[in-house]
């Protein structure tokens, strides 16, 4: 019998996102059968362990933080997989969330909410943050909005969290209002949160808040609690860990980039606003979030919010750029995305429960809406969820 291949994992397991990716590679293993795991507690960008040195494994899957980490992953010389984003070169073969994709589903979210004026608030420290950085300011300049910018001042490698949050403030008070704000991840989302106490702005009044990663626990105990993109961090390990194997098996893998889609947005207090300057627009989009899993239609939104339906369809074109029955679709299609991707429901089951008549209907809508059908989205993104 063969032994087992021993594995490192230098993955971090302090943040959500982290532990999302150590989940991943054990569905693998579960499908797959067992590697020998060694996993250690370490801080993220820490140097390596030192015991990797003289360690006999067979491979690692790890967050690539910086040049110094990378070059002694090439020492070892064994197959290692980039479970980051951190490096403009790629020396391994990476697997990593779609950070064009995060800053398109916040983007989108912040319109939905009737914001006009946005803003970045990043940390310099990290490639990722500054290509999300370029990414939205894409994204706003496509709507014909301008994107103010906040990036992090460097202390060494030591972020004094209190001044930061003093320095966010006095950035966000010059903003524009109301702006609607997407944080680089969850923890400076919750800097621009306390930014606001400080400054004396209302949120989601004056600003919107939007992170990443979705880290549920902070995003929960955020005051208010914080929405957040919700990346498929869970698919990125099951893919690094399926992309090892290959390696070890002798596999030559080019050093290129695999990128996993978010599957969507988690909405919660810091954005839950309509700030669009027409009150029948913001009642009905009000309205329609909180009934599109009903199977209501347009004739619904009428009589909840009384008006010509060619005066409304009007209004959705001119200020959140679709119709009323599409922005239904919309908010439908995301929950069939979410459930897909995060439980073994049957489709037919997942219609009933997002208000579809029939499976075909769900089908059809799904697939105009993504390009696939609902079992081709669930092949490429669902992975062991429990």
């Amino acid at each position: 019998m063969a032994s087992r291949k021993k594995v490192a994992l230098l993955v971090e397991t302090s943040n959500g996102y982290a532990r999302e990716l150590l989940q991943g590679v054990r569905a693998w293993q579960c499908e797959h059968g067992g590697w020998a795991i060694r996993l250690s507690e370490q801080s993220r960008g820490t140097r390596t362990p030192k015991w990797l040195r003289h360690w006999r494994g067979d491979g690692v899957i790890a967050r690539v933080e910086n040049p110094r980490i990378a070059a002694a992953l090439r020492r070892s010389r064994l197959p290692v997989v980039d479970v980051s984003a951190a490096l403009t070169d790629v020396p391994f073969p990476r697997v990593a969330t779609d950070s064009k994709a995060i800053t398109h589903l916040a983007f989108e979210h912040l319109r939905e909410q009737g914001f006009r004026h946005f803003a970045y608030c990043g940390d310099s420290r990290h490639l990722w943050s500054v290509r999300r950085s370029e990414f939205f300011q894409e994204q706003v300049r496509g709507f014909g909005g301008t994107c103010a910018l906040y990036t992090s001042r460097k202390r060494g490698d030591v972020h004094i969290a209190e001044e930061e949050i003093v320095l966010i403030a006095h950035w966000l008070r010059n903003l524009p209002k109301p702006v609607g704000v997407l944080a680089c991840y969850d923890v400076r989302g919750q800097q621009v949160l306390e930014a606001c106490k400080f400054a004396g702005l209302e949120v989601p009044a004056d600003v919107g808040v939007i992170g990443v990663h979705n880290d549920e626990l902070l995003c929960e105990l955020c005051d208010p609690p914080l929405s957040s993109v919700v990346p498929n961090a869970r698919r990125a390990g099951y893919e690094a860990a399926a992309l090892l194997a290959r390696m070890m098996a002798g596999d030559k893998v080019p050093s290129t980039v695999r990128q996993i889609n978010p599957l969507g947005v988690a909405a919660r207090p810091s954005t839950d606003v309509v700030t669009v300057n027409d009150p029948p627009v913001a009642a009905a989009v009000r309205y329609i979030r909180e009934h599109a899993l009903k199977g209501i239609g347009v004739k619904d939104v009428l009589r909840a919010v009384p008006m010509s339906r060619t005066l409304l369809e009007r209004r959705f074109q001119r200020l959140l750029g679709r119709s009323p029955g599409a922005f239904i679709s919309k908010v439908r299609i995301a929950h069939v995305k979410m459930l897909l991707a995060t439980t073994g429901l049957p489709v037919g089951s997942i219609a009933e429960r997002v208000g579809f008549e029939h499976t075909e209907y769900l089908s059809v809508a799904f697939r105009r809406e993504t390009g696939m059908t609902p079992t081709k989205y669930r092949a490429n993104h669902h992975v062991g969820w429990s």
